[in-house]
């Protein structure tokens, strides 16, 4: 339309005063500058939560069944084998969990202690991120113990050739101050492998095989939860409806984005916060377009009866204004765009930005560019430019 080809010559010929010129690259360099940075904060966040996700998921299975009420349940409530040949189940296991005092010569810990059977491997792929040792929890009459790295410091565990760690859980029938040793139950289990996740996982728990806790914790045919993996392609939320249907009332069935819903829901408040507060300074920085605007104004004001001869009415001026603006920010908002994708890409490529944590699980910083951000970004860049020029006009031309 003519009034972008006088807004386009008005942009990119020479003025009068090269202090516009400069005004003018600084106001789309302004824009750059927060649209990149906020492409790039997104997209790290959307790194550190996929890596979240994916640390949880080698450790949480895809569904857990628990008792609706109560801490076990008898292990005859369920069919095992029936659960498994359900349409989606890949594997399905049952699995006891408490918390236990961990003891390895003079040094404690208090973990959680999760009995399981050798086909939970098959629900949950820890045997992967195992370092050291085996991951094996029992092996005929023999049980084993599988403990997390960060445990192992903790203990004082430099070797598994001689690694017998004792374990104690307070007994189901009550305290009695008269004889307090009575209280607890004692388990002493040799170390078989060490795992490695994340500083969290590895520094709560230790795996054992389930007839093991069963008898630590006194929950002979009993258990906590029941563990299972889906098949490729099914849908969990929609598999945890029938598996919940299929059990009763008496049972409660939840995904792994729902067992992590805290965590999940803290991430997505801190990324919404970055958006906002980023979302701030690029209107900050919208405000030397309008200070480009009115200077460009104050320049033209001469042409204006000129332009009015022409035919031009003032409706037809301000749009003039009105595209210059929304050229310089469109400018910024491409380059900005351009720049923040790219160190993204580089990021992703090559992990030149490194994380100073010996301990944390990833080297680089993780980063995942998100056509949704970046249509947020735009969005967001676009409703702001358009505000701020259609105000700097309409004040500067009355």
């Amino acid at each position: 339309m003519l009034h972008w080809l006088f807004a386009r010559r008005y942009l990119f010929s020479r003025k009068s005063h090269s202090v516009i010129n400069i005004i003018a690259a600084v106001s789309i360099v302004a824009i750059a500058v927060p649209v990149a940075a906020m492409i790039i904060l997104l997209s790290v966040f959307n790194g550190f939560e996929t890596l979240v996700r994916s640390m949880s998921s080698s450790f949480d299975a895809d569904l857990t069944v628990t008792a609706a009420t109560g801490g076990s349940f008898p292990t005859e409530r369920i069919d095992i084998h029936a659960l498994q040949n359900t349409e989606g189940i890949a594997a399905a296991a049952f699995a006891v969990q408490q918390s236990v005092l961990a003891s390895f010569g003079d040094r404690h810990a208090t973990v959680e202690l999760k009995g399981v059977d050798d086909s939970w491997f098959g629900v949950v792929p820890l045997a992967e991120t195992v370092t050291a040792g085996r991951a094996e929890v029992q092996r005929g009459d023999l049980d084993f113990a599988v403990a997390g790295q960060g445990i192992a410091y903790d203990l004082g565990i430099r070797s598994l050739s001689d690694a017998d760690i004792e374990f104690y859980a307070l007994g189901r029938n009550g305290f009695s101050s008269v004889i307090p040793v009575g209280n607890y139950r004692r388990e002493r289990l040799a170390a078989a492998g060490i795992f490695t996740l994340d500083a969290q996982t590895d520094g709560r728990y230790v795996l054992t095989s389930l007839r093991a806790a069963q008898r630590l914790f006194s929950y002979q045919g009993r258990a906590t939860s029941v563990d299972i993996s889906l098949l490729p392609g099914y849908d969990a939320s929609r598999t945890a409806r029938r598996v919940a249907a299929a059990l009763g009332d008496d049972f409660r069935v939840k995904t792994r984005a729902e067992k992590n819903a805290t965590i999940y829901g803290i991430m997505r408040a801190e990324k919404r916060s970055i958006f906002l507060i980023s979302l701030m300074v690029l209107i900050v920085a919208s405000f030397a377009v309008a200070g480009a605007l009115a200077m460009l104004t104050v320049e033209k004001r001469d042409e204006r009866p000129a332009l009015t001869a022409l035919g031009a009415d003032r409706a037809f001026i301000r749009r003039i204004f009105v595209s210059e603006g929304t050229l310089m920010c469109g400018i910024g908002a491409v380059a900005g765009a351009i720049i923040g994708t790219a160190l993204c890409l580089i990021q992703q490529r090559y992990g030149l930005i490194t994380i100073p944590a010996e301990s944390f699980v990833t080297a680089d910083y993780p980063v995942e560019l998100r056509a949704a951000d970046a249509l947020a970004v735009i969005a967001a860049v676009t409703v702001i430019s358009q505000a701020v020029c259609r105000i700097t006009v309409r004040a500067m031309i009355k």
